[in-house]
C-alpha cells in the first residue's frame, strides 16, 4: 500500500488530484505565456514545496496537453530535490509545427509526482559484473518486435 506524505507548500496554489488514485498532482501557471510553434518558455507556477529526506518531486508532461496542442516540458521530468525551496517552474515547449498556444494564469499546465527516492553509494570497482544485456545500448532490442541479428532478446 503506497505510503501517504506530508509535503509543506507555499504559494496561492495547492497542487490538487483530478481523480482518486492518480500519481500526477497538477501544478497551474501563475503567469500568461503564448508559446509559438517550436518555442519555450519557462512558465512560473508560484508554487514551493518542502520535501522530507528521502523523497524528490518529478515535473511531468500532462498527456492531454501533448496529445491536443503538441505542448510537453523541455527537461522532463524535471526534478524538486528534497533540499530545494524555489518556485517550482515548469520549460514549456511547444512542438506544434503551425499552431501558437496560449497559456493563462490558472491553466493546469504540468502533474507533480512525489516519489521515495534511494541515494546510491557509488563503488569504485576495476571491471563490471557482466550481464546478459552487456554494453549494448541505444536500439540494441530492435523496434516492431524485430531484434538486431546478435541480440537474443
Amino acid at each position: 500500500m503506497p505510503q501517504d506524505v506530508d509535503v509543506l507548500i507555499t504559494g496561492d496554489t495547492v497542487p490538487v488530484y483530478a481523480h482518486p488514485g492518480d500519481a500526477g498532482a497538477d501544478l497551474v501557471a501563475a503567469e500568461a505565456v503564448v508559446l509559438a510553434p517550436g518555442e519555450r518558455a519557462t512558465v512560473g507556477t508560484g508554487t514551493a514545496i518542502a520535501l522530507p529526506d528521502g523523497f524528490a518531486a518529478f515535473v511531468v508532461p500532462r498527456s492531454g496537453l501533448a496529445a491536443r496542442h503538441g505542448i510537453t516540458i523541455a527537461n522532463a521530468p524535471g526534478t524538486v530535490d528534497a533540499g530545494y525551496r524555489g518556485e517550482i517552474k515548469v520549460t514549456l515547449l511547444n512542438t506544434d509545427p503551425q499552431s501558437d498556444f496560449a497559456v493563462e494564469i490558472g491553466d493546469r499546465i504540468a502533474q507533480l509526482i512525489v516519489w521515495p527516492v534511494s541515494r546510491a553509494r557509488f563503488v569504485p570497482v576495476e571491471t563490471l559484473p557482466g550481464s546478459h544485456r552487456g554494453e549494448r545500448g541505444f536500439g540494441s532490442t530492435g523496434y516492431r518486435g524485430v531484434p538486431i541479428e546478435g541480440d537474443p532478446a
